[in-house]
């Protein structure tokens, strides 16, 4: 990712944190954490990683919530970051957290087994 692209992705990053908890009334979101923002080098396309508390049906029912939410979280974020174009949105669920969760586990049980 080129420099220019990686400034837009944390000027998003920081929107897009306040633009889901603040301005989006879908039900259907919960607790979201933006964790992660990848723009392409052209500006065009970006990917958003979330990170949910919930049960899998409640994280299914958030990503629908923030894709039917596309157009308005785009047009907000057209309004706060001054680009010539958009980048198109794409959200997709950020597993770094639950696997790190997971090769934590596993370190605390090989330890407990040398014990």
């Amino acid at each position: 990712m080129s420099m220019r692209a990686n400034r837009v992705a944390e000027q998003m990053k920081k929107e897009l944190g306040s633009i889901i908890g603040q301005k989006l009334k879908d039900p259907r979101v919960g607790f979201v954490t933006v964790t992660d923002v990848e723009v392409t080098g052209d500006l065009q396309q970006s990917t958003i990683y979330i990170s949910v508390l919930g049960t899998d049906a409640e994280k299914e029912a958030t990503l629908a919530g923030l894709s039917k939410a596309k157009g308005f979280i785009r047009s907000e974020i057209g309004q706060r970051i001054r680009l010539r174009k958009t980048p198109e949105i794409e959200f997709a669920f950020d597993d770094s957290v639950a696997y790190g969760n997971r090769i934590e586990t596993l370190l605390r049980q090989v330890k407990t087994e040398e014990e």
